[in-house]
């Protein structure tokens, strides 16, 4: 599961560095919000989870490992797109979208942390 999150993460950042290219070719700052949380959320930390998962396979193999996966990456692209199309329109009626994704998300963080701070022990 962390090379799968490693590999996930990677595909975040070229979208973000992507969408940060396209905002300063055209000088519209209309998504900065999408671009900061697609690489905090997307390429930063899945990157340092994958790792924490391949450094510590037996995180992984628990119940709150698998959850915190599916939830984060379930989560995000569901918050990314609302957000996205809430700033793109104009229109509120998206937001409900992104609320659920960060819901989502969050609740699979605070997996991932519970499972750090319950599971990770010195060998």
């Amino acid at each position: 599961m962390g090379i799968t999150m490693i590999k996930i993460s990677s595909v975040y950042f070229a979208v973000g560095v992507l969408l940060g290219y396209y905002m300063s070719s055209t000088h519209s700052y209309l998504l900065t919000p999408v671009h900061v949380h697609i690489n905090l959320l997307g390429w930063t930390s899945l990157t340092l989870a994958g790792i924490l998962y391949y450094l510590f396979p037996a995180l992984a193999e628990r119940k709150t490992g698998k959850w915190h996966f599916w939830l984060h990456n379930i989560g995000l692209p569901i918050m990314m797109i609302s957000l996205a199309s809430v700033l793109i329109t104009e229109n509120s009626t998206f937001l409900p979208g992104t609320a659920i994704g960060a819901t989502i998300t969050a609740v699979g963080i605070l997996l991932f942390v519970w499972n750090i701070l319950k599971n990770l022990k010195p060998e």
